[in-house]
């Protein structure tokens, strides 16, 4: 396992911690690491549940812009980030995400991917899509939708919306809500009362209920990265992505 990505087990549960602190951002490289994991784990009847985090400040900020990957052929990165990005969907083992700090863009896509997401109070999740310039990706357009209802997602992916944990609480972006500096030990305590029922019922109940939840995230994946291809060669995109880098309010002009 790569320095950038752990892999330590507690009994019957496995933890994936993404080590890139303060922000965490993910690349493809990355992502293909957590795919791998994670496919591996799917394999491997010792493991049970899967709590998926992060070390440092936030869970995940998405994709750098301001580095050197993304400031490159923006749109193949894109497609092979995806490519491991749906991956992630069709794991048969629970997974829960414990999210400190930040869940932004593709970090917010990121923790949707997971079955489940444990947060506290000071947590926060920004779908900030629009306030770069572009269209959402990592699948949110199917996730963010089914998990929150579709006039709640819109608002977030419109208005680009920041809330906050016990917001995120309120509208069941996040199941349990606990104390600063509990989201891991309350993901890591549910995760070993699954790791606690039947596996291979488990695992059927899971396939059941997400149903074809993957191969509609494909199909999404598709889209976002269409409209986010077009999207980026705009001068809003540019102007957006730049006020971000910048940490000041973005003008547009629909151009």
């Amino acid at each position: 396992m790569a320095d950038d990505l752990t892999l330590t087990r507690d009994g019957l549960v496995a933890v994936l911690e993404i080590r890139r602190p303060p922000a965490n951002y993910f690349d493809r490289t990355l992502i293909g690491l957590l795919a791998e994991a994670a496919d591996e784990l799917d394999e491997d009847k010792d493991c049970r549940a899967i709590v998926l985090c992060s070390e440092g400040k936030h869970f995940c900020a998405g994709a750098n812009f301001g580095g050197d990957e993304m400031g490159g052929d923006r749109i193949a990165t894109s497609e092979a980030l995806y490519r491991h990005a749906v991956r992630l969907f069709r794991i048969k083992v629970p997974v829960i995400a414990a999210v400190q700090g930040s869940a932004v863009g593709g970090g917010l896509g990121l923790a949707c991917a997971a079955d489940f997401r444990v947060a506290s109070p000071s947590s926060r999740f920004h779908a900030n899509f629009s306030l770069l310039g572009f269209h959402q990706g990592f699948g949110l357009s199917v996730t963010l939708p089914e998990i929150v209802g579709q006039q709640r997602a819109m608002d977030m992916l419109f208005a680009s919306r920041r809330i906050s944990g016990e917001r995120a609480a309120e509208i069941g972006l996040v199941d349990r809500l606990v104390p600063d500096d509990a989201q891991r030990d309350e993901a890591m305590r549910w995760a070993q009362e699954i790791a606690d029922a039947a596996p291979l019922a488990v695992r059927s109940i899971k396939q059941t209920l997400r149903g074809d939840l993957a191969d509609r995230v494909s199909a999404a994946l598709d889209r976002e990265l269409s409209e986010q291809a077009w999207l980026w060669s705009t001068k809003d995109s540019a102007a957006g992505i730049a006020a971000n880098l910048e940490r000041r309010k973005a003008v547009f002009s629909a151009h």
